[in-house]
């Protein structure tokens, strides 16, 4: 019966810090195979098993100080510096503090005795202060002045949320998260967040062009590297050439170009070439891109740091243009359809999942709205699913893509339960 459902339910939350291993929710499932089949799934979930995920444990301990850290087009980004906690058997010793907004609202100080949890029971986070346990004197956290890591005059736009660094070719943190985006967008899986930020440390690199002047013999000479491993990583940058032109528009890390928007801008264009000829009313033509960010884009490509940048990853000889196979189709199944990708689909990537819509005619765009045809959800897929659901937008899965599509190109997908476990 339900009840004893419930009891279970709790009976576990009750023994999860008891257990050799993590856990975040109990799966619930009609035990019968004959119900099962009659139930049946929809859309991706199945009707019959249901997640109860447990609530978040939280935790108290001193925050010793607010550190702020430079994020990749120079905003400053606050984060604690904790007391060590236990929370959710990991123990704590930093928390986001999300931006100085959320700061300001939560009124966190230094010294305060605050609530700590892990968002999701993985990014651990500073929930509140204890206002009662407050020291006398204890003063509310203000951006600095300047930059803590290149020491530039920090800035605030009348019209902006956040305090900036405007130091944008020599603020060594600025430098390094670019660098870190870059690789992510081009996939260069052996240049982790640990080599980039030592290369550029140590001054094998001093930007994201750099990484294409790098030779096996140079890497090998690294303590770390051997050999084979410096030939693999040479082989990854070599292989990052032939990434899509959307991908090299991404990485390129203009400040509201997301994929989905490079997606567009480089369907829209076809060639950089053409991107950079266009005015801000132009680009705004472009699928998803308004007045306020085509200007964004305008002024960021006309930047002489990003013109430089761009003419040496052009001689590096990355994708510099649309390839024809990646256009827009036509008169195909989905033609006029506008798609919204959220989640991890099996056995295709984003990527992957985007061409193929593109080739059968239709647009993939970012947002979900009543203009949305169809929402494709994979494994945690987040926010905008319960926005499909609340506009009363069609959800499919992969099988579901494979039938518009018409065709055996995407995986089928097995059903999962509703609710994130």
């Amino acid at each position: 019966g339900i009840e004893e459902v419930a009891e279970r339910c709790r009976w576990w939350e009750g023994r999860r810090e008891a257990l050799d291993f993590e856990i975040d929710g109990v799966v619930v499932k009609v035990d019968d195979r004959s119900l099962q089949r009659e139930l049946g799934v929809a859309g991706r979930e199945p009707r019959w098993a249901v997640a109860w995920k447990f609530a978040p444990t939280t935790a108290t301990t001193k925050l010793k100080k607010i550190v702020w850290n430079v994020g990749r087009t120079g905003h400053l980004l606050p984060f604690a510096m904790l007391e060590p906690v236990h929370v959710s058997g990991v123990t704590v010793t930093t928390a986001t503090l999300h931006n100085e907004e959320d700061l300001e609202r939560k009124d966190v100080r230094e010294g305060d005795e605050v609530v700590v949890m892990r968002a999701g029971d993985v990014i651990p986070q500073v929930v509140s202060p204890i206002i009662q346990k407050r020291k006398k004197g204890a003063r509310r956290a203000r951006p600095p002045k300047k930059c803590p890591l290149c020491g530039t005059p920090t800035v605030k736009p009348d019209d902006g949320v956040f305090t900036i660094c405007p130091n944008r070719t020599g603020c060594p943190g600025q430098q390094f998260q670019h660098v870190k985006h870059f690789r992510g967008a081009l996939e260069i899986e052996g240049l982790g967040e640990k080599n980039a930020y030592r290369f550029l440390d140590e001054g094998v690199i001093a930007d994201a062009a750099d990484i294409y002047d790098l030779t096996a013999e140079r890497v090998s000479e690294l303590e770390g590297f051997g050999e084979i491993s410096a030939e693999n990583l040479i082989a990854e940058i070599e292989g990052s050439k032939r990434k899509p032109f959307s991908r090299v528009l991404y990485a390129l890390g203009i400040p509201g170009v997301g994929f989905v928007n490079a997606e567009s801008l480089a369907e829209h264009f076809g060639t950089l070439d053409a991107l950079l000829a266009a005015q801000p009313e132009q680009i705004e033509e472009a699928e998803g891109i308004g007045p306020v960010l085509a200007e964004q884009v305008y002024e960021e490509l006309h930047e002489e740091r990003m013109g430089d940048l761009i003419d040496r990853l052009r001689k590096a000889g990355l994708r510099m243009e649309l390839d024809p196979s990646e256009r827009r189709v036509e008169g195909g199944p989905l033609d006029g359809k506008t798609l919204v990708l959220t989640g991890t689909l099996p056995d295709l990537s984003r990527e992957q999942a985007t061409k193929l819509i593109r080739r059968a005619g239709g647009k993939v765009v970012n947002s979900v709205s009543k203009k949305t045809d169809y929402v494709v959800a994979g494994d945690s897929p987040g926010s905008k699913l319960a926005k499909a659901e609340g506009l009363g937008v069609e959800v499919i899965d992969a099988a579901g893509l494979r039938k518009l599509l018409g065709s055996d190109e995407a995986p089928r997908a097995r059903g999962r339960p509703r609710g994130r476990v």
